[in-house]
């Protein structure tokens, strides 16, 4: 009789790492780390204990204080930890420093949403974008592959084989990073044909923080089956769907999610995904309202939209997840400040939210709930585009009634 070997895969142990300077609210720095938990949760490991030191400014050779490392060194050695993630981008020295002192696999921010992009890129496109960036983030910091070439004592012969490989290591990836660039190109340019052959249609952009439920509302909306799933950069690739309300088509794509701290090399290396964004006639900028931080969000993406130059457009601000949105209610004694908190759904729609100058949604998605004032608020925003831009086809909202 066979025997049948059971396996399980046993997910990789992190801590992770902040530190609060003297420019940075403890607060803000433990949404920036509940987010580093969140993002390495995607990426397939278990935080055990999060690490956080009060610093002038972060030390340059091993980012925290020396009696910080060694509290870090004994916990990873007790517990017997994989990893070590710092919630910024660390220097080549500061990474060596760090392997040094702490004998466990050191990661920063940067590296590791290029692991989880690098993890979730489907397409072929995707995985080109994902390979240039790590290239690019992996360049400088290959001296530290070679430290047992490193001369110690001054032996002699010792340092320039270390070059040499280095150098050779160099050339091989700086020709890598020319051949992926050329490849993006040749791929850029038939995206731009394929946009190009979309102009005749209005063109909408789900925009918004990752993990905010573009991928549902574009399910929804067009009756696509999207790939949507409560984790970070659950997206990468640019869908594109026609969509019809009423007697009106358009087309409705869906963007990767943007998020604090995005690698530089990463938005230079989707260019090509974010001309999707560029070329949009109107943003349908999506917030997670149930999110604690969900207003830094928003400006973390109205900044990132900026850099692309991609603001100014027309836009649909639809706050999301209201299904899940909570408060706490305030005992009729207490006599400290409302915040934000304390403030029911309909107090929020009072505040510059329900004000904007711009058409302003509260939905749920997954609920349905306020889906057709949805539709209609889409319908008419499309629909002062396509008349502003295609005036001799205006027969076709002479009749609009049902929705």
């Amino acid at each position: 009789m066979p025997k049948y070997i059971e396996t399980s895969i046993t997910k990789e142990t992190a801590v992770l790492i902040g530190v609060i300077t003297q420019n940075e609210t403890e607060e803000r720095v433990m949404e920036y780390l509940n987010e580093l938990a969140f993002l390495t949760d995607t990426a397939g490991a278990d935080t055990k204990k999060i690490f956080v030191q009060k610093l002038a400014m972060k030390d340059s050779r091993t980012f925290v204080g020396s009696g910080k490392l060694e509290e870090i060194n004994s916990y990873i050695k007790e517990n017997k930890i994989d990893i070590a993630i710092f919630d910024d981008e660390l220097s080549p020295s500061q990474i060596r420093n760090i392997e040094n002192a702490l004998k466990c696999r050191i990661l920063d921010r940067n590296n590791l949403i290029l692991d989880i992009f690098a993890k979730r890129a489907r397409t072929s496109h995707a995985r080109t974008q994902v390979e240039l960036a790590q290239y690019q983030y992996l360049l400088p910091r290959l001296t530290r592959m070679w430290t047992h070439l490193e001369r110690q004592r001054g032996g002699i012969g010792l340092r320039g084989p270390g070059e040499t490989e280095i150098e050779t290591d160099r050339r091989i990836i700086r020709d890598r990073i020319s051949l992926l660039k050329k490849k993006l190109e040749k791929i850029d340019k038939q995206k731009a044909t394929q946009r190009g052959n979309r102009a005749s249609m209005v063109q909408v952009a789900l925009v918004g923080y990752t993990n905010v439920g573009k991928s549902t509302i574009m399910n929804m909306i067009s009756k696509s089956n999207v790939f949507a799933e409560n984790k970070l950069f659950a997206t990468l690739d640019t869908t594109v769907r026609k969509v019809v309300i009423g007697n009106l088509p358009f087309l409705l794509s869906d963007t990767v999610g943007f998020i604090r701290k995005l690698p530089h090399d990463l938005v230079e290396s989707f260019k090509s995904t974010l001309d999707e964004v560029r070329d949009a006639d109107l943003l349908i900028h999506v917030v997670d309202i149930s999110h604690p931080d969900f207003e830094e969000q928003i400006e973390v993406v109205n900044q990132t939209l900026a850099e692309i130059n991609a603001n100014g457009k027309p836009t649909v601000i639809v706050f999301n997840k209201i299904d899940a949105y909570t408060f706490i209610q305030k005992d009729e004694d207490d006599l400290t400040p409302v915040t934000k908190e304390n403030l029911s759904l309909n107090d929020l729609k009072k505040t510059w939210m329900g004000k904007s100058e711009l058409p302003t949604l509260f939905i749920s998605a997954t609920e349905k709930e306020n889906i057709e004032e949805f539709r209609k608020v889409i319908y008419e925003a499309v629909k002062k585009i396509h008349i502003k831009r295609y005036p001799y086809n205006n027969f076709l909202f002479l009749n609009t009634e049902d929705l």
